[in-house]
């Protein structure tokens, strides 16, 4: 959290303070720090640095325009799973020849938009998948480009809705499976397998779930090296864990360090997807007291920011740090802090939302809050505003980016009038 710091007690974005972005911009609101998407990017480059990665940015995580333009412009590729993340990607002038396809849902349409497209390749996840992007190729006159998404049976040791890499999981083709589909990829002509891809899921804070995969995916590379297959590139997904209490996951360097022997060993190139690693903390949530709240021997702050805004709580039981962006007291105080003080009091940090899931902290100790006050939740640059909702009908936030002193803003807080846009009379 290096580019959001405390001056005096007081929350700074770079060099603006988040309580003047409030005032300008309104809450809730999202904050990005563009020098600290520059730098996580560079960050990973630099650690993978000796097998010249392509590293393509995980758009679920943060599709904001602005954000994919600058990853664009810094030369990253982009991983997507719908349609509309390559329609993004596009529209900023990314490179399709640097976008990889997963999911495990792609429709005939978004199949075959993604090959006139000419992006770099599909990771594909069931021979049904294959037999669509076979037939959608030939449709088109051309050869689909595919890795296999593999299921390794690999637990990361991470939540039980972002694991992607176990047998019981819906994501990739296990390997015996897999390895008859190989054995009949004469049937599909208009495939060309380019590629191996699995992805264990996020967060995974150590580098060993990427050992065991990787140890798994180069003896079936031996396999299909055999039988004839020129494998050019190996996809390990992303997930690389951030801190979100601190000193809780490895570093870039750790990861890396782990990794390219192996990658080096299958002399494939490397494909990263990180989204997280990247965006999670260059971006926070400003949000306001409404009310606080005695009731049942607890104390509740509620605020104008809800589950809709950041669902991550509710949906994966996370750890956000919460901090008042104005208190005068240092961050670091929230380390030793005890309630049944004079100055500090746990809350239940809540929205307005008609949900007892609606909740952003449940018991957490914070200085004694007032209504008005100004809260930053913390870790919210990833899987906050692209999860968003307009459920209850509330308008979604707006998003920030702030550039050393300058700020801009990168979407516009949505207006009643934009909930029933679309919507018509019978």
């Amino acid at each position: 959290m290096e580019f959001f710091t405390w001056r005096g007690g007081r929350l700074y974005a770079e060099d603006v303070e988040a309580a003047q972005i409030a005032d300008e911009f309104g809450t809730p609101c999202y904050i990005y720090s563009e020098a600290a998407l520059r730098t996580q990017l560079a960050r990973l480059a630099d650690a993978f640095a000796e097998v010249e990665p392509l590293i393509c940015y995980s758009v679920k995580a943060n599709s904001n325009l602005a954000i994919l333009k600058l990853f664009s412009e810094m030369g990253a590729g982009f991983d997507i799973v719908s349609g509309g993340e390559l329609a993004r990607v596009l529209k900023v002038g990314g490179d399709p020849a640097k976008t990889v396809y997963a999911g495990v849902g792609k429709t005939r349409p978004e199949i075959e938009y993604a090959l006139r497209s000419g992006i770099l390749m599909f990771n594909a996840e069931s021979r049904n998948e294959l037999e669509a992007i076979n037939e959608a190729a030939g449709r088109l006159a051309t050869t689909a480009p595919v890795g296999l998404r593999l299921n390794p049976d690999v637990d990361p040791k991470t939540h039980r809705h972002t694991t992607t890499g176990k047998k019981e999981n819906k994501f990739g083709i296990d390997l015996e499976t897999a390895e008859a589909i190989a054995g009949d990829l004469q049937s599909l002509p208009n495939i060309r397998l380019i590629g191996l891809d699995t992805h264990l899921g996020s967060p995974i804070n150590t580098p060993e779930p990427y050992v065991q995969a990787l140890e798994k995916v180069l003896k079936f590379l031996d396999t299909l090296r055999a039988a004839g297959h020129d494998v050019q590139c190996i996809d390990i997904g992303g997930g690389f864990g951030i801190e979100y209490k601190g000193g809780e996951t490895a570093g870039p360097a750790d990861y890396a360090a782990a990794i390219m022997p192996l990658v080096k060993e299958s002399g494939c190139r490397l494909i990263i997807e990180p989204g997280r690693y990247i965006a999670g903390n260059s971006g926070i949530l400003l949000t306001r007291v409404t009310y606080v709240k005695q009731s049942g021997g607890k104390a509740f702050a509620i605020c104008d920011a809800a589950m809709n805004d950041l669902i991550r709580p509710a949906l994966y039981d996370s750890f956000h740090k919460i901090w008042p962006a104005q208190t005068g007291r240092p961050f670091g105080e929230c380390l030793d802090a005890r309630p049944g003080t004079d100055d500090y009091a746990a809350y239940d940090v809540v929205g307005p939302v008609c949900e007892s899931g609606d909740f952003f902290a449940k018991g957490r100790t914070l200085p004694r809050l007032e209504q008005g006050d100004l809260l930053s939740i913390f870790s919210a640059g990833a899987y906050g505003m692209s999860m968003s909702s307009n459920y209850n009908s509330r308008p979604r936030a707006a998003e920030v980016m702030v550039t050393g002193a300058r700020t801009r803003v990168i979407r516009e807080r949505e207006t009643p009038d934009d909930l029933f846009r679309h919507e018509r009379f019978c």
